[in-house]
């Protein structure tokens, strides 16, 4: 049995998403005591870590209390809106077993405000995307991509939610597709 850590900070619906395609995770860890992926996890019978940024600390120290909650015999790290920068030493140590999924068709729409801006330039397509992390930024190797036609009376909100659905079908199955390989 493959071993999987989620790192999420949010709302925790991916993490669902994933379990509930029979994905064994094995850990969350997050940054947010108010994460609801708390609750989640504890649903879903899986244990959580709560790594709080004390707000002193640099990236790498911080990026260091995160490795030592890792099991260190584990697969893949998953990054389910995990709302934080990676440091290129964390990014180096876990290189190849680290995926992110964005909500843009990558490249295009690196970082933040992804639905803002592509309804702001008034693209056709729009999408998610499963990729391999590295030191740069929503820049590593794409796993999966699934695009969808933006509507004329879509907006951002709107926007978001219908690919949020898309995620939530795409990153199990990108998960398999990369654990089935190894």
């Amino acid at each position: 049995m493959k071993k999987i850590v989620v790192l999420a900070s949010g709302e925790g619906s991916n993490f669902s998403a994933i379990v509930n395609n029979g994905i064994k995770v094995e850990r969350v860890i997050t940054n947010n005591p108010n994460a609801n992926v708390i609750k989640r996890a504890k649903e879903a019978g899986v244990g959580s870590l709560l790594v709080k940024p004390d707000g002193t600390e640099t990236r790498e120290e911080y990026d260091f209390k995160i490795d030592y909650g890792i099991y260190h015999d584990i697969d893949l790290i998953v990054l389910a809106g995990w709302m934080r920068i990676l440091s290129p030493w964390f990014c180096e140590k876990w290189k190849g077993k680290i995926i992110n999924i964005h909500p843009s068709l990558l490249p295009k729409y690196k970082g933040l405000n992804t639905h803002e801006r592509v309804i702001k330039n008034k693209e056709k397509f729009s999408g998610c995307t499963v990729h391999l992390v590295n030191n740069k930024l929503d820049s590593g190797k794409i796993i999966l991509q699934k695009r969808i036609k933006i509507l004329k009376k879509d907006n951002e909100i709107s926007l978001a939610k219908k690919i949020l659905k898309i995620e939530h079908q795409l990153y199990p199955r990108a998960i398999v597709k990369i654990l089935s390989s190894r």
